[in-house]
């Protein structure tokens, strides 16, 4: 009997801790959290390296992520929709852009605030989009540049 009260003990504190980690994922995540923010949307020509759940910052800060990636098929580029903190009031000039946190490193969102006097609204589009750069096609120009620099050289005489 001293046996099956062990193991039950066992299982439910190993239940216990499945239960804390799961909450404590969901609000580490901000999975749970849809209030206290706002959504937008952007239109990119290319979202390599972003998915649904990538951060969106702001001066380095993150604000927000990106909820939704869907490929327009009118204009063949990728609308994202993402959440920015309601305490994060963006002029509607604001431009979104796709940045690289280094060479290994992954992708993220960047906003770069404009100047107007207007903010947006919820829902509103972020109208000033930059894709991402591919490191690998800046390389094959790089390459190709450099190649034809030599060929037009010449001989030397």
């Amino acid at each position: 009997m001293s046996e099956n009260s062990t193991e039950v003990m066992v299982g439910s504190a190993v239940l216990a801790l499945a239960v804390a980690f799961v909450i404590y994922v969901t609000n580490a995540t901000g999975s749970s959290r849809t209030d206290g923010s706002y959504e937008l949307t952007a239109s990119f020509r290319s979202v390599q390296g972003v998915s649904v759940g990538t951060d969106v910052k702001v001066a380095g800060v993150k604000v927000g992520s990106i909820t939704s990636l869907k490929l327009n098929p009118r204009t063949f580029r990728a609308d994202a929709r993402f959440t920015v903190s309601d305490d994060m009031l963006l002029p509607d000039d604001s431009m979104i852009l796709i940045s690289s946190e280094g060479l290994l490193g992954g992708n993220y969102v960047e906003i770069s605030p404009g100047g107007s006097p207007t903010n947006l609204e919820p829902g509103d589009e972020i109208e000033f989009t930059q894709g991402a750069v591919s490191l690998v096609q800046l390389l094959m120009k790089f390459v190709s540049a450099s190649s034809g620099e030599a060929d037009s050289a010449g001989p030397a005489q």
